[in-house]
């Protein structure tokens, strides 16, 4: 009854969705603020990368602007959380971040589902270039290159009290907004999970497969792309939204086109298609830039030159994985994986008339391989 019960994709998600949190939350609670505002940096990047990696790796729409719609979630959480008498509820503040990521993500998508290939990266890399630019022109309303600070609303006392009930001590504001940050990117993970095994995702992977044979299937291909556009830029949208929460700040410079190039590398590291992939990538990324920094400083170099180091190193990366990987990390150990089951079952299915009589193949029978090779007189020099 397990067994089949595993089986089943909702089971098996819900099942690890509720794992994955539970160890979040006791890391979490054991580490200092410090790593928990390294591990809220990773939950959001990761999270903006799972989106990325649903339009890029499973619908096949290539994007170089997913920085803009984290930009679109991050201001209006900090036009939300301005002054913090009349702010909103935190949930209700991630919600309207969302929903106004999403509305955007429609407008792009409509637009975007007519272009293809160059056409669309070009399309997303202006987006990603004009969403700055936006911030700076309308410098009254979205604070210009300051930027608007963000009022973070203090931790409910639900909260408090459930953790100081289940761990006996008082979580602090960097805690608080880990948990949160983690929380959202295992709900959201699980829900994409879903959505990508499920009929619409199998939609999805049909037109990025073979668009031709995905139109005579019956497949909208215009729909399929709008859909896939509009819920990747809403989680982008919410990833933005934990970011301006942890960084105290919406400014146009966090936005920059950096982001999204460091978005797109996240996916293509951990391996197109698969939201592992976008968790390992978005941990490279995040981690490899401290590694760096902290050994330039060690071998004496000034703060300037230690982080110069960061994007030697991502290169060096990069270069490392398409030598090595391919399909990235992920994806290249689920390649790996498949042609190993796929020997697997070709060695129980080939009958034994079919296989290699010759002693010395590695596929011989071992009886074969074992017993020595009779030679006569006649055979001796």
């Amino acid at each position: 009854m397990l067994s089949r019960a595993w089986r089943h994709t909702l089971v098996r998600h819900a099942t690890l969705a509720v794992l994955g949190l539970l160890v979040a939350v006791v890391v979490l609670m054991s580490v200092d603020d410090f790593r928990n505002r390294q591990l809220t940096e990773l939950a959001y990047m990761a999270l903006a990368a799972g989106g990325l990696t649903l339009l890029t790796g499973i619908n096949g729409q290539i994007s170089l602007g997913h920085g803009a719609f984290m930009a679109i979630g991050a201001y209006t959480t900090a036009l939300l959380l301005q002054d913090p008498e009349t702010a909103l509820p935190l949930p209700l503040v991630l919600l309207a971040s969302l929903l106004v990521a999403l509305v955007v993500g429609v407008l792009v998508g409509v637009a975007a589902a007519r272009l293809h290939g160059p056409y669309l990266a070009g399309a997303t890399l202006t987006l990603a270039i004009a969403v700055p630019g936006i911030a700076r022109y309308f410098s009254t309303t979205l604070g210009g290159e300051q930027g608007l600070r963000v009022t973070s609303p203090e931790p409910p006392a639900w909260f408090l009290d459930a953790l100081f009930f289940l761990t006996g001590t008082e979580p602090s504001n960097s805690q608080y907004y880990a948990i949160l940050g983690w929380t959202l990117l295992v709900v959201v993970f699980f829900l994409l999970a879903n959505l990508i095994r499920g009929r619409v995702g199998r939609r999805w992977a049909a037109v990025r497969d073979d668009e031709v044979a995905a139109e005579l299937a019956g497949i909208n291909l215009a729909r399929a792309r709008v859909s896939a556009f509009t819920v990747s830029a809403a989680v982008a949208g919410l990833a933005g939204a934990l970011m301006a929460i942890q960084i105290r700040l919406a400014a146009p410079t966090a936005f920059e086109l950096t982001l999204s190039l460091t978005l797109l590398t996240a996916i293509v590291l951990g391996g197109l298609g698969t939201l592992s992939g976008a968790i390992i990538g978005s941990v490279v990324l995040v981690y490899t830039a401290r590694i760096a920094t902290d050994v330039g400083t060690a071998q004496g170099l000034d703060s300037i030159a230690a982080a110069e180091l960061a994007p030697l190193v991502y290169g060096t990366v990069m270069i490392l994985v398409i030598l090595l990987a391919p399909a990235g990390l992920v994806g290249s150990l689920l390649r790996w994986r498949a042609a190993r089951a796929a020997r697997g079952a070709d060695r129980r299915t080939t009958p034994p008339a079919a296989r290699p009589t010759d002693p010395h193949h590695p596929d011989g029978p071992a009886d074969q391989q074992r017993r020595p090779v009779a030679t006569t007189k006649g055979d001796q020099p």
